[in-house]
């Protein structure tokens, strides 16, 4: 962030101008004092002090500038929260306001693209790799449900058609939740194939269970219990062709 900056009748009522105008307190701020307060002779040619105030260089800091000026630029207003684990090396940032769902994008790329923005602009100094998450909305675990279900209804339709599907390019995030959601199923394995950003998931039937049919009890005790998941998900309104 570059220098601010602010005058006042002391240094101190000049700092707190800095804070309440930042948003932060003394500890997240560096100063230098330009002029100290002056109260002249008897009170006459007195002068204000003056100091340049500027946001400590933390990853926080560093990420709510960067992310307001971006904000700001698509004119929209947005509180952000905040919260870095110096353990784990991790940033969590919520933002809440209005016209979130511009944030959000299509299917999350909005979103996705700010935090790979972020994360960029945060490592770029870093000594070790701080990983970053941007959410608004709960949209993160909105969209990990979905792909869930997704993953659910597919491999239903696999078993059922004993053909590979082909699910759209996703992000390697999101790749991981269908590959978790589907790791322990018994008839279907999943796999990526492709090149980023285009690289995609593929659910198909077991090798070892092409041989399994209709008539083997655990096969077929299992395809009823995906099917009826699989009807009680389309009454849910989250029929398949929705969240492709």
């Amino acid at each position: 962030m570059e220098w601010k900056s602010f005058t006042a009748k002391t240094v101190d009522e000049a700092l707190t101008k800095a804070m309440l105008e930042l948003g932060t307190t003394i500890d997240n701020l560096e100063y230098e004092i330009i002029e100290k307060e002056s109260s002249g002779f008897l009170g006459i040619f007195s002068k204000p002090a003056k100091i340049n105030v500027r946001l400590k260089q933390s990853p926080e800091n560093i990420a709510k500038d960067f992310l307001n000026n971006v904000i700001g630029a698509m004119g929209i207003e947005a509180n952000l929260d905040l919260y870095f684990d110096k353990d784990n090396g991790s940033l969590d940032i919520n933002l809440e306001g209005n016209d979130m769902g511009v944030l959000i994008g299509k299917r999350g790329q909005t979103l996705d693209s700010l935090q790979y923005l972020v994360s960029l602009v945060i490592n770029k100094n870093s000594e070790n790799y701080i990983k970053v998450k941007l959410d608004t909305e709960n949209y993160r675990a909105r969209r990990k449900e979905t792909l869930e279900n997704l993953a659910k209804n597919i491999a239903f339709k696999v078993k059922k058609t004993r053909k590979p599907v082909f699910l759209e390019p996703m992000n390697p995030y999101e790749r991981r939740i269908i590959h978790s959601a589907l790791q322990n199923d018994k008839y279907v394995e999943t796999y990526s194939e492709g090149e980023e950003p285009f690289r995609k998931v593929v659910i198909s039937i077991k090798k070892g269970s092409r041989d399994y049919g209709h008539r083997n009890r655990d096969y077929s005790r299992d395809y009823k219990k995906d099917y009826n998941e699989y009807k009680a998900s389309k009454e849910k309104n989250n029929p398949v062709s929705n969240t492709l």
